[in-house]
């Protein structure tokens, strides 16, 4: 299997320098530990997943680092939670910087664990599945926002990728095994549903019925990119609103799901408060709502969906990456629905971007930017619609068509 260069590398690699612990959390198959084992292949890697060391680690955790005292490799490390207060013991008592490198696919537990024990003794860092970029091996490294500069950047450093390619990563979704063996897309993504229900889901939370579990993951995939209706989603599984609640709390710990905030200040009264749901795994959504080729989901009534869910993924990766794990990413609504997919905040500025899966982009696709311009306080950046078209053309002197390549 070959390695895929991870961007995020980076970003461990500062993070080792100024914490003693670097955590790095990511939903399952996302290449936590393949990406830790290449870049720190001089020191030892211990699995939690091994039932001996599993045992060790609950019943003799004083013990467990003196047979491998780091710096070392711990993966799992949310199975054994106890571990953490020992980890701070070793690293007050040496002082040293890299020593503990943990990967932990449930965010649930493990901030507890992490905010009581290791308060700024550790660098988290989120790792989602593989970026357009790495995909293409771009080894450009700069979190998105529609500049002048950022297209300038971008104009010379992106990989051309075209149409039917673009829908082929869509539909195969994010996960790096996808794309170093040949897998069979339906196995894959059916073992992978099993596994985390299996694992994942029961280790976190009393799941009753297994399969309401599935038929709820599945009615948010349904609605990837939509604004939230937990109480349609419970009337449509046949849960209480809840427990509709309770398991996308799971999973969004799991990094499976993000919710996208609306913008609001206190001055924007007219604006909606409901976030909007987007899967971070397009593939995963595509296979529990049966799109089962490219060409039938580039076709279909959910394309628009699937395509704004890549670009929001797409462009979460880009902050990831570079390290900023809290982005300013919003999203516009008000009471007349007027709606602007994405809004990046930066240092006072608000960027607004539309997204569509057009290769004709116009000046009908900017339109909902001009009720920004009411929102006191805020100064308007430059902004754009993300396209399938592959070139950036100015629409008007502060809004350019974006290629999505160029995320």
């Amino acid at each position: 299997m070959s390695y895929i260069t991870r961007t995020i590398e980076t970003t461990i690699n500062k993070a080792s320098k100024m914490f003693a612990t670097v955590l790095i959390t990511g939903a399952r198959q996302v290449g936590k530990t393949t990406l830790l084992k290449h870049m720190r292949s001089d020191i030892p890697y211990l699995t939690l997943d091994d039932p001996i060391l599993l045992q060790n680690a609950l019943e003799e955790a004083g013990s467990f680092f003196k047979t491998t005292p780091p710096p070392v490799i711990v993966d799992e490390i949310q199975i054994a939670p106890n571990l953490f207060s020992y980890i701070k013991m070793l690293t007050d008592a040496s002082g040293k910087k890299g020593q503990f490198y943990l990967t932990g696919s449930q965010q649930f537990k493990m901030m507890k664990n992490v905010s009581e024990s290791l308060a700024g003794r550790i660098g988290i860092i989120n790792l989602l599945g593989l970026s357009l970029r790495e995909i293409k091996n771009d080894r450009f490294n700069e979190n998105f926002v529609p500049t002048e500069e950022y297209l300038a950047q971008r104009k010379t450093s992106a990989q051309p990728v075209d149409y039917q390619e673009i829908w082929e990563i869509i539909h195969k979704g994010s996960m790096p095994a996808m794309y170093a063996d040949e897998l069979d897309w339906q196995m894959f993504y059916a073992a992978y549903t099993k596994t985390y229900i299996e694992r994942d889901v029961r280790a976190l939370t009393q799941v009753g019925d297994e399969l309401k579990f599935i038929k709820f993951i599945t009615a948010l995939a349904a609605r990837t990119s939509q604004m939230l209706n937990l109480s349609s989603m419970a009337n449509e599984v046949g849960i209480s609103v809840p427990t509709a609640d309770r398991w996308l709390s799971i999973l969004i710990s799991s990094n499976l799901v993000y919710l996208l905030p609306p913008y609001s200040n206190n001055i924007t009264k007219r604006t909606l408060k409901t976030p909007k749901l987007y899967f971070l795994d397009t593939g995963l959504a595509a296979y529990l709502t049966k799109w089962n080729t490219p060409q039938v989901l580039e076709a279909g009534a959910m394309a628009g969906a699937f395509f704004e869910t890549f670009v929001v993924a797409e462009v979460l990766k880009s902050y990831y990456n570079a390290g900023i794990l809290d982005p300013s990413l919003y999203y516009y609504r008000d009471k007349d629905t007027k709606e602007v997919d994405l809004l990046i905040e930066q240092n006072g500025t608000l960027y607004p971007v539309e997204i569509k899966k057009t290769a004709n982009p116009g000046k009908e696709h900017i339109a909902n930017f001009s009720v920004l311009d009411k929102i006191k306080g805020v100064t308007l950046g430059t902004g754009g619609v993300v396209c399938l078209y592959d070139k950036s053309v100015w629409i008007n002197p502060k809004n350019a068509t974006i290629p999505v390549t160029w995320l």
